[in-house]
């Protein structure tokens, strides 16, 4: 029987975050003031993580993003990538990363079941990107772009922040850039997340917008895509941009919220099933876990989760101060 909510939404996708670590430090992502990290005790295990997901497969879900913080950081995240690229029913695997360590990782990933990769860029000039992830090199992450893209991993998805006076000029160029490379563009809308994200407001552009400076950098209307682009099942609304072989996406968080069709729930790596990003509701899935639950009584706790998945975020200007708590990082992205 499908994982289905009380709205009669059907759960396919769940966001697995495999650590709260990061090398880097993007200001819309964690807090302003770093909290302690997680003793390695609190994080599941890897064997915790799988048995997880072979749950969520026998319920129905059937794609899985790795997540972190930077999941890469994860020791032995590679073996946890091998058993869940051979786990009958899962259909798809992918990850998301910063890619300062893709160059040495995208191979081993691709041979092992990832087939394909989101990447943070939001910037490309050196500059504006050290000040934006708090010292990241953009050398470092380019030439984990070109990794993905020598692997085999595809598409090589690469998502822009946009940010009202830090970025949104680069508009124009970045998809220039996706367009050189064959990579798949998507803009974001900041998210009022945490204290990092709540610091944003007068930083907020909306899908609208970025999409007027891509029609006036190329002085023609961005066309709805091919729905195949993106592989159809995300959040993005995807358009082209005619005479670059450019496909770009939007992601519209907050002026077109996409919770009707919402598929998706994320895994933290502390075990809590985060039902909503616009939401406080968190269901601790470890305690159960480590306390030695049947799988019978861990698909009870997970279906019972699943119906209080609400209705919409609550993203909207009057309700922005129900998310303090939480952080980008914490959540898995």
């Amino acid at each position: 029987m499908p994982l289905t909510d009380s709205f009669g939404r059907t759960i396919r996708y769940l966001r697995v975050s495999v650590t709260d670590r990061c090398n880097m430090r993007c200001d819309y992502c964690r807090p302003s003031v770093e909290p302690m990290l997680p003793d390695h005790v609190e994080l599941l295990t890897l064997e915790e993580i799988a048995r997880l997901v072979r749950l969520f497969v026998g319920l129905g879900v059937d794609r899985f993003r790795l997540t972190g913080g930077e999941p890469l950081l994860r020791r032995n995240l590679l073996s946890l990538v091998r058993e869940l690229g051979a786990m009958p029913g899962l259909h798809e695997l992918s990850l998301t990363t910063n890619a300062l360590l893709l160059d040495r990782f995208a191979h081993d990933l691709r041979a092992a079941g990832v087939r394909r990769v989101n990447i943070s860029l939001d910037s490309l000039t050196p500059e504006t990107f050290a000040r934006i992830t708090r010292g990241g090199d953009l050398t470092r992450v380019l030439a984990g772009i070109d990794a993905a893209v020598q692997a085999g991993l595809a598409p090589v998805k690469v998502n822009m922040v946009v940010m009202r006076g830090v970025n949104e000029h680069e508009i124009p160029e970045m998809i220039r850039f996706a367009a050189r490379n064959g990579l798949l563009l998507r803009f974001i809308e900041t998210m009022p997340i945490g204290d990092a994200g709540q610091s944003y407001p007068e930083r907020f552009i909306s899908a609208a917008e970025i999409l007027r400076i891509a029609r006036e950098a190329f002085g023609q209307e961005p066309l709805p895509a091919d729905p195949a682009v993106g592989l159809g099942a995300g959040p993005a609304r995807y358009f082209r941009i005619e005479g670059t072989g450019a496909e770009v996406g939007v992601i519209a968080a907050r002026s077109r919220h996409f919770c009707d069709t919402c598929n998706r729930m994320r895994l933290t790596s502390r075990g809590g099933l985060v039902l909503c990003l616009g939401a406080m509701d968190v269901v601790d899935l470890k305690t159960p876990l480590r306390a030695g639950a049947s799988d019978e009584a861990l698909l009870e706790t997970i279906r019972a989760a699943v119906a209080m998945k609400p209705a919409r975020h609550q993203f909207d200007a009057a309700s922005v101060q129900l998310s303090p708590t939480l952080n980008m990082a914490s959540v898995g992205g």
